[in-house]
């Protein structure tokens, strides 16, 4: 038995000892440690991984990632598993997409590759990069632990400069996605599991000084006139060059401490839905260059009203999940066109990506095609807003969406959760992170899908007053019954902000068994968004719409005959091809709105 081995070092602490984890969580893979990827090359490690589920810590008590390469005959000992030799699996992907028996895994799973290295130039730099990996990832580099990352939905960096051999090294990864009473989310949400490494993984080289982050902006100003460039590196040099060469700009941006910053007046073009208008930049310090595509856009209130670049907008939307019936989490390019040819086919500006970060593909298409984000975090329902241990992960996850994703114009909205009750430690929680959303990006709305009284008729949510943009979830003709509710509910609240619906709907079921009318069927789904779309013509306090949802996606909770696993909410079947009666419902009555606006 391998707990009797050197590698677990005796077998009470292997069989016994339930702080096993302990040494192992120290989260130190965080937004400390994320580089800036904007035109960096790298080496994909996606492909077949050697891969085992390990249900009960097995590996971590048994130290797996010490494990060298070894012939059965060689062996002093029976290997409970073998980390070099079994089942493999593809990556990026989800398990449970992959075998049947894994579907409903919960747990642990370990990924081991082999990477030969070969030094490319004298004294570079390597990191690990890891699109995302649900939930708690841990590295292994030739069985040192290099560090984990809390996290199911944002990118994180592992350095293995100077810890690597010429030649060949075995990464292991071990992905667990328990769901836990400390974690964002926790136990209990509305949508699947899904467990693994699912998006790319990638080998990163660098020089060895370089530039750690970069940050561009339009100051909001009203004036359009003044563009702000953050930066930060790693070096002796004192300095960073910075070029527009539309603009004309080619300047250097002095550092202190590694830091620093520089405002240009300029007058760019503007970027919008209709003219989503996107310029080059290049950055540069000692021999590390990066660049990105960043478009310049201001986004403000007045009042109960959203403003970008100074014009009235009402924001014409849909909420989306990241789920497809054959990949699960995975998205590729042809899923995401699909995506964003479907919101345009509603006459969409603007797109509600709940409740976690997407993937970093789709907020560069919604910067190209001219989308309007809103982007979350999943502080989600039930979370345990006392414990300190919870706001760390939440605020590590909010940082690195921002910091991912702050150069795209397309975001317009943080948001930092979803239909959480007003408690006092609910509100310090979700207030201190409005505040975190503020000081890492100065020129966005901050919002959150809030809770109505219903009792009250009334939008009381304490934290609204922290908020830029007030989200709220209604679903009147589905769990709540009157909708002259949602004209009182104006009345009652006199918001004096932007209001935003950020879900509403109906589950409709196309297929075997389908029913015509009630419940369930198409026909209601048509009748409650045809009342939902009279009634938001009589709510001037409502500023957009983002109904739920897209595409119907699973969700373990929904175990009806005609749900069957998944939230049927969607305008398009989970085949994302067939369009329900509600779809060109919801469009004509974008096309509608869209001309009242010009």
């Amino acid at each position: 038995m391998l707990e009797r081995s050197e590698l677990a070092e005796n077998a009470i602490n292997c069989l016994h000892d339930e702080q096993y984890d302990m040494p192992l969580n120290l989260q130190n893979l965080n937004h400390t440690n994320m580089l800036f990827m904007g035109g960096r090359e790298t080496e994909s490690l996606n492909g077949d991984w050697n891969f085992a589920v390990d249900l009960l810590d097995t590996g971590l008590r048994q130290r797996w990632y010490n494990m060298k390469p070894m012939p059965a005959e060689k062996r002093s000992e029976p290997w409970d598993y073998d980390p070099y030799v079994g089942e493999t699996i593809s990556v990026p992907s989800c398990w449970q997409m992959q075998k049947e028996k894994w579907y409903f895994f919960e747990g642990s799973a370990w990924y081991t590759k082999a990477w030969d290295y070969d030094a490319a130039v004298q004294d570079e730099r390597i990191f690990l990069r890891i699109g995302a990996a649900q939930y708690d990832c841990k590295i292994f580099l030739n069985g040192e632990f290099i560090g984990n990352h809390y996290g199911g939905s944002t990118p994180f960096f592992a350095e293995f400069t100077d810890k690597l051999s010429a030649g060949r090294n075995w990464i292991m990864c071990c992905v667990n996605n328990n769901r836990t009473l400390d974690r964002v989310p926790m136990r209990n949400t509305d949508w699947f599991n899904y467990g693994g490494i699912y998006r790319d993984i990638e080998i990163v080289r660098t020089p060895k000084e370089i530039i750690r982050d970069l940050h561009v902006y339009l100051v909001p100003n009203s004036q359009y006139n003044l563009i702000h460039i953050d930066v930060e590196a790693e070096g002796s040099t004192d300095h960073v060059k910075i070029t527009i060469a539309e603009l004309g700009i080619n300047t250097s941006i002095v550092l202190t401490e590694g830091k620093g910053s520089i405002k240009l007046e300029v007058q760019p073009e503007l970027w919008s839905p209709e003219n989503p208008k996107l310029y080059d930049i290049t950055a540069t310090f000692c021999q590390d260059q990066i660049n990105d595509r960043v478009g310049f856009r201001q986004i403000e209130v007045k009042g109960t009203d959203i403003f970008l670049n100074g014009v009235n907008t009402f924001l014409r939307g849909i909420s989306v999940h990241e789920d497809d019936q054959d990949l699960g989490k995975v998205v590729t390019p042809e899923d995401l066109k699909r995506r964003f040819q479907h919101a345009k086919e509603l006459n969409c500006n603007y797109m509600r990506f709940a409740h976690y970060t997407h993937h970093e593909m789709a907020i560069k298409m919604a910067d190209e095609l001219g989308f309007l984000i809103w982007a979350e975090i999943p502080v989600y329902w039930a979370i345990d807003f006392e414990n300190p241990a919870t706001y760390q992960d939440a605020e590590n996850q909010l940082i690195e969406m921002i910091k991912r994703d702050r150069n795209r114009a397309s975001v317009i909205m943080w948001s930092v959760g979803n239909e959480n009750a007003d408690t006092d430690p609910r509100l310090i929680f979700m207030s201190n992170l409005v505040k975190t959303a503020r000081k890492n990006d100065p020129c966005r709305l901050v919002s959150a899908a809030c809770l109505v009284n219903h009792a009250k008729n009334k939008i009381e949510d304490r934290l609204v007053n922290h908020l830029d943009v007030i989200g709220i979830n209604e679903y009147y003709g589905w769990y709540e019954e009157v909708f002259d509710d949602l004209i009182e509910i104006g009345e009652n609240s006199n918001p004096g902000k932007p209001v935003v619906i950020s879900e509403t709907g109906a589950d409709g079921f196309i297929g075997e068994g389908a029913i015509k009318t009630g419940f369930f069927s198409e026909s209601y789904m048509t009748e409650v968004y045809q009342k939902q779309t009279e009634y938001l013509e009589r709510l001037d306090y409502i500023k957009g719409i983002s109904p739920w949802i897209l595409y119907e996606f699973r969700a373990e909770r929904r175990q009806n005959i005609f749900q069957s696993g998944w939230n049927r909410k969607g305008l398009i079947c989970n085949d994302k091809s067939t369009k329900k009666a509600a779809f060109h419902l919801l469009a004509d009555f974008y096309v509608k709105l869209k001309s009242q606006s010009v």
